[in-house]
Order: C-alpha cells, then sequence, then structure tokens
C-alpha cells in the first residue's frame, strides 16, 4: 500500500519552511520530506513534527555548494571527507527525527577526470555512506535526474542506477525514482517500476511538463498508481 508525504521543498513555496508542516497537516498528509534540514535546529523540527502529528521520511545529504550549482560531490574525486562529514551530519538529524531514508544527490559530472577515476570515487563514497546507514537501519538512496533541468548530472538513467547498486554490493541502496525525471529521460515507466520494484526505495511524483501536480499533464497518474 502506497503511503504518500509531502515535499517540503516543493509545496507550499508561498510559506516560510517551518509554516509548511502547518499547511501540509490541514491537507491530510501524515508524512512529509525534505531536501535540507541543516539550517534548522534538529529541536525545533522535532517540535514542529510533533505539533503537526507529522512523519518525517526522508532527506538528503548535504550536496556542496548548492547557491554556486553543486547538486551534489559523491562523484567529485577530492571531496570524500566533505562526503563524510555529510553522512555523519544526516545521521545525526535522521535519528533525532526518526526518518528511515536518506538521499543523496551523486553530482555534476566533474572536468579533469577519467570515466573510471570518477565512478571509483562514486563507488566508494556510496558504500562508505550505506555501510554507515545501514548500522542506524537507513536506506540510502541514489536518484537519477534529468539532464534538461540540470545539465552535466552524473546520474541520469534507471539502468546507470542499477549498475552503481551492484557495483556498491550494499543491501541498504535502493534508487529514489523520481517519476517527473524518469518520464523526461526514459519514458517506460509502468515496466521500470514493475520490473526493478524490488530495487526502488521511495517514489517521488509530479507531472511532464513543468513539473506540475500529478493530472496535469502527460503521465497518467490513475493508471501508473493502480
Amino acid at each position: 500500500m502506497l503511503r504518500f508525504s509531502a515535499n517540503l521543498s516543493m509545496l507550499f513555496g508561498e510559506y516560510d519552511f517551518l509554516a509548511r508542516f502547518e499547511k501540509a497537516a490541514q491537507c491530510g498528509f501524515r508524512g512529509v520530506e525534505f531536501m535540507f534540514p541543516y539550517d534548522y535546529d534538529i529541536e525545533e523540527l522535532k517540535q514542529v513534527l510533533a505539533s503537526n502529528k507529522l512523519e518525517h521520511t526522508l532527506h538528503n545529504l548535504p550536496a556542496g555548494d548548492w547557491a554556486a550549482g553543486e547538486r551534489g560531490i559523491a562523484c567529485i574525486p577530492g571531496r570524500e571527507e566533505e562526503l563524510r562529514d555529510g553522512v555523519a551530519a544526516a545521521i545525526r538529524y535522521a535519528r533525532a527525527l526518526g526518518n528511515k531514508k536518506i538521499n543523496c544527490l551523486v553530482g555534476k559530472t566533474p572536468a579533469g577526470f577519467s570515466s573510471e577515476q570518477i565512478h571509483a570515487t562514486l563507488v566508494e563514497n556510496l558504500r562508505y555512506a550505506a555501510n554507515m546507514l545501514m548500522k542506524e537501519d537507513i536506506l540510502l538512496l541514489i536518484e537519477p535526474i534529468n539532464h534538461f533541468d540540470i545539465p552535466g548530472f552524473h546520474l541520469t538513467g534507471t539502468r546507470q542506477a542499477l549498475k552503481l547498486i551492484d557495483d556498491v554490493g550494499c543491501c541498504n541502496l535502493k534508487i529514489q525514482y523520481d517519476i517527473y525525471h524518469m518520464q523526461r529521460m526514459e519514458g517506460e515507466l509502468t515496466n521500470t517500476m514493475t520490473q526493478w520494484a524490488d530495487k526502488i526505495g521511495h517514489l517521488q511524483i509530479a507531472d511532464n511538463p513543468h513539473r506540475g501536480e500529478p493530472g496535469t499533464g502527460e503521465i497518467n497518474y490513475e493508471y501508473l498508481l493502480r
């Protein structure tokens, strides 16, 4: 049975972040996720979750310098210590907030390195993160993202993500399958979600084009999520 959570990094953007929890609860959501909790005090987040009777389901690892255009650092050689610090921070928040899923944005393909170096770095970083999260009974997720919205993003398809999962070899590494992104990159949504259901640890939904709410675009969500 599907359980839905509101992505507070994307929804209710007309409100301040901490006010979005109440809006999600008023709309009937029982769970929320958000990308980066790190600018907020843990106790403040715990309080706003509890006061609105909400479960926290997922957040991301720190993703580098977001304002400068970085979208993750896991595939970038030389940033390993920063990645490990980010894993520690993500675990600290997850312990306090109770979520059992953490997503890793792998980053944009860096210049100046061979594809072999980049892949080896990514595998090593994901294996480290997965092993650390396994001790906490937390899933590590990797998210393929379309290259139209984020040019140069290193992970853009399901097959690439599946190979990474095989190469890393950790049972708690799964795919965060964003239906909007994969409609833009691949299509074949039903077949992919059915064939690789055991490798998908989290779904995100939005319609295409424009990443609007389901029912506003070309994706038949009534069929897809039946």
